[in-house]
């Protein structure tokens, strides 16, 4: 039976083209569906459930173009040596701690980092995950979390010549396998692209493997791919290849419709016109690139090229409001310009996310709008001046950025509703034994 759910007396954002502001307004979901929206009080019943969002703003859900869930039980680490570039920040950090995790890890990582999610309304996750220590079926233990806190995620497995010819093998396999338990038992939640780490860290040997595997998987299967996130990637291309990160990745057939490169921080002006040319979406990272300052990307001058540029957060936080309050900082203080970056920025979360997210998922999302996908998230946000459909996007950058989300829901499933998760977790039970994990995973790094 298709539930009927009823969202009453909110003031819809609507997103989308264009972008409408519409009070007192009641939004019906049909099944996973959104099927009406009317002044409060002109529909009728009878409905499963009414969620009351008197006082509050509706939104569509939020999207996340680069994530890495494998992270989470990294926060607070404080063992790490110091670090002066970011490849001492791989070799010191990040890749002591994806050798040392084990499949639970990975798992309960994963569940603590979508409750996140679920809590600050982002519906939609692109994640990019590296476990060279446990790999086989690290994927679906990332699905099994995904499965039970009701989000949408889109998977891959990171391959990276870094760890010796078993762990590319292992890789390769679990990228294959997970891509093919996708399309075999389709699953509105789940989906799959195929990761790469970067191409400093990998051969021509195992991209050209890479894309030959991604070729016998359908001509829609995209990559995942960091491209350029430090200077060092580009310098050790050219050292040892002769050509940029761009180059190599679009000479490969990496680079193409439905992939997504995260960082894209230092590109050759060349490599703006074949990144554009290539169809690949890029995803901007701007919290974690000024963390590792790596510098900031070109965010302006590649939508200029008709890059889509996209947000990610690459795990430094689930908040995409946050993160993109960060990005137009972080282009103003960039082009000593403070009239700079608000349409690019707004453009990628609002725009080119949702596209990304739309493209992998085959789905409308974004936008409230009759047809599109039932992903909401409804904010605690009584607006102190007037919210019209020309000012919304500055509301919700300075304004309903700050307030708390309300209630989270995902293809017509309330996930959380009065800030109260409606879910079959025990959410303290997850973080003590996340606790426990992250003890242990310390002790070994």
């Amino acid at each position: 039976m298709t539930t009927r759910t009823l969202i009453r007396g909110g003031t819809l954002v609507t997103l989308g083209d264009p972008c409408r502001v519409l009070p007192d307004h009641d939004l019906l979901l049909h099944g996973d569906r959104i099927a009406r929206l009317a002044p409060t009080g002109s529909l009728e019943g009878p409905w499963d459930r009414v969620i009351e969002a008197e006082g509050r703003v509706v939104m569509p859900g939020l999207v996340n173009a680069h994530m890495h869930l494998y992270s989470t039980l990294v926060r607070g680490l404080g063992k790490a040596a110091p670090s002066r570039d970011f490849q001492e920040v791989l070799r010191n950090l990040w890749w002591r701690l994806d050798r040392q995790l084990s499949l639970e890890d990975v798992e309960v990582s994963a569940e603590v980092a979508l409750l996140d999610a679920v809590r600050r309304g982002t519906t939609t996750l692109v994640d990019h995950h590296a476990s060279p220590g446990a790999v086989r079926g690290s994927l679906e233990r990332i699905a099994r979390a995904v499965r039970r806190t009701g989000l949408r995620a889109c998977l891959c497995y990171e391959v990276s010549d870094r760890d010796g010819a078993r762990v590319i093998d292992l890789g390769l396999e679990e990228n294959v396998a997970f891509a093919r338990a996708c399309a075999a038992a389709p699953d509105p939640q789940l989906r799959a692209l195929f990761g790469l780490h970067a191409a400093f860290t990998l051969s021509d040997g195992t991209l050209e493997r890479a894309a030959a595997l991604a070729r016998e998987l359908g001509p829609e299967t995209g990559f995942h791919v960091h491209l350029a996130e430090a200077a060092s990637d580009l310098e050790q291309n050219l050292a040892r290849h002769g050509r940029t990160p761009v180059a190599r990745l679009v000479e490969h057939g990496v680079l193409r419709p439905g992939s997504v490169a995260a960082h894209a921080v230092h590109l050759e002006a060349a490599d703006l016109e074949a990144l554009a040319a290539s169809g690949a979406f890029v995803a901007h990272n701007p919290q974690s690139n000024l963390n590792n300052a790596v510098g900031i990307a070109g965010v302006v001058e590649m939508a200029r090229k008709g890059v889509l540029v996209g947000l990610g957060t690459d795990a430094m936080t689930a908040d995409m409001l946050e993160e993109a309050r960060a990005a137009l900082w972080a282009q103003r203080h960039a082009r000593g310009d403070p009239s700079c970056g608000f349409g690019e920025v707004a453009g990628a979360l609002f725009g080119a996310n949702p596209r990304i997210a739309g493209r992998i998922f085959g789905l409308s999302l974004g936008e409230i709008r009759k047809g599109c996908a039932g992903d909401l998230a409804i904010f605690d946000y009584d607006p102190p001046t007037p919210l019209s459909d020309r000012n919304a996007l500055g509301h919700v950058l300075f304004g309903l950025s700050q307030a708390g989300v309300d209630t989270t829901i995902v293809g017509g499933r309330v996930l959380m509703e009065h800030r109260k998760l409606r879910l079959d977790i025990d959410e303290a039970r997850v973080n003590a034994r996340a606790r426990e994990l992250a003890r242990r995973l310390w002790q070994r790094m």
